[in-house]
């Protein structure tokens, strides 16, 4: 297969396997699937999704756990001319019954169906007697369906803007680096879209795909030692995890095969991203994307260009990016306003269910906030629910949590805006530690490095990690559960 040829993604990877049946495709936990097998593996998988109804074009729920038979169902449903739709394996019964009465699925795999539809358990093995042999080929009308609460909590999903075609996936892997043939490290829960998407892409680009069930730091540095990777997918959270590892571990890790280390979709604080730049010793390959589950538009930036331009997310590499006051006047370098949106021009573009995008003339919102210097390189402030307006003050969380991370006490933090009666709102902190520290410390901390404004009132300590292996975190459920009811 090439990469200019375009085919059904089924259909392309059985072309990969016809080719070369031997190469691994995925790994985990020491047991690897080579193309042929998966090739194999997925068509009978299919034929069992068939047999409980699923046709072309229908959206399957997956809540599997990371693993081999994550990539068997999916390619599975690709076989079928499904939409994938991955969701956690941990989603309760009602937040599942949300997001799969939005998707309509046809069937569920991983999880119990809690309306009553098709579902197979995790660990389904269908039944030998169902033929292995290659199923006519079929285009998906969409190559994934993830899920996202954004900020207001409740679900929708995001049809992908591409179909199920080879070509959908491999127009991606030139400006993201994810070079044909390469070994690709998946350090994240494939429920989410980042890693969910690039490791189907190294997929379909030849590529074998090491799977990570859990994601400890040292771990990650083992895979990393034993596998020889060449494309590294992580989290600021992991990553700052990795660097606060003893010097004795760290220092018996073996970087030198990652040629591409790449994080999306959480703000990575300074002081990580200076860690992993002296660390690596070559800055041009950590890389940075700023996009959204939408991919309406992209900017990009590496080790080399951040340190020319520190807390940048990059300048646009496709689409077109607009910085706006709240009457959509635009607004100059250097001051915050909400970030819009405009795909390329005759790009095919996402859809929801469940959801409206928020639009104004032609230009779309995800909810961000930022602002552009003058060399055209983007920064982020924050998101505009999670703004915290204090006695007339824009005050933005995750500048406030970068502060707090970099303090050696806290592993985690997030910051909330409460009510108060003086102010119209308090910063208040939440904060994982490694170890104690006082309150004093904290504020001291934080009003050393910003405005008076800017310190928490308030701090409280959380008995467990405050994002997920994702790096994600919903600050509005966080609030709303503070509030007095």
């Amino acid at each position: 297969m090439t990469q200019e040829a375009s085919y059904p993604l089924g259909v392309g990877l059985d072309r990969l396997a016809a080719e070369d049946p031997g190469a691994p495709a995925v790994t985990c936990s020491g047991v690897t699937l080579t193309r042929a097998e998966l090739a194999r593996a997925s068509n009978r998988y299919a034929r069992a999704l068939a047999g409980l109804g699923v046709t072309a074009g229908d959206l399957v729920t997956i809540g599997l756990p990371n693993g081999i038979e994550f990539f068997v169902a999916t390619v599975a449903v690709w076989k079928i001319g499904g939409t994938p739709q991955p969701v956690s394996g941990r989603l309760p019964p009602a937040e599942l019954a949300s997001v799969i009465k939005v998707a309509d699925s046809a069937a569920v795999i991983g999880l119990p169906s809690p309306d009553g539809r098709p579902s197979l358990p995790a660990g389904f093995v269908p039944d030998p007697a169902l033929s292995d042999a290659p199923l006519l080929p079929v285009t998906p009308p969409h190559w994934k369906a993830p899920t996202s609460g954004g900020s207001t909590g409740l679900p929708k999903v995001i049809l992908s803007a591409g179909s199920g075609t080879t070509n959908a996936l491999l127009s991606r892997a030139g400006f993201l680096r994810i070079e044909r043939r390469s070994t690709f490290l998946l350090t994240a829960p494939l429920y989410h879209n980042a890693p969910f998407t690039f490791a189907s892409i190294a997929l379909v680009n030849a590529g074998h795909v090491v799977v990570m069930p859990r994601f400890d730091p040292a771990d990650v540095l083992s895979h990393i030692r034993r596998h020889r990777p060449s494309w590294v997918y992580m989290v600021p959270t992991l990553m700052g995890r990795i660097l606060r590892l003893p010097e004795a571990v760290r220092a018996g890790a073996d970087l030198a095969s990652v040629r591409t280390l790449f994080h999306i979709g959480a703000p990575c604080p300074d002081h990580v991203k200076r860690g992993w730049l002296d660390w690596l010793g070559r800055p041009e390959a950590l890389l940075e994307h700023y996009s959204g589950t939408e991919a309406i538009a992209v900017t990009a930036i590496d080790g080399a260009d951040w340190l020319r331009h520190p807390g940048s997310v990059g300048r646009v590499v496709s689409g077109e990016i607009m910085i706006t006051d709240e009457e959509f006047r635009e607004l100059p370098a250097g001051e915050v306003g909400e970030v819009w949106m405009r795909p390329p021009a005759g790009k095919p573009t996402y859809r929801y269910l469940g959801a409206v995008p928020r639009k104004r003339q032609g230009w779309e919102s995800l909810g961000d906030m930022g602002s552009f210097d003058l060399d055209g390189y983007l920064y982020l402030a924050d998101r505009r629910s999670d703004m915290i307006l204090v006695g007339g003050a824009n005050v933005y969380p995750a500048e406030i949590e970068a502060v707090l991370e970099a303090h050696s006490s806290v592993e985690s933090a997030v910051v909330i805006g409460l009510p108060d009666a003086d102010l119209g709102n308090r910063v208040h902190a939440i904060v994982f530690t490694a170890e104690a520290v006082t309150d004093e410390e904290l504020a001291a901390h934080v009003r050393e490095r910003l405005a008076p404004y800017k310190v928490p009132l308030t701090f409280e300590r959380s008995a467990a990690a405050l994002r997920d292996d994702a790096g994600k975190v919903r600050r509005s459920a966080l609030r709303a559960a503070r509030l007095p009811h």
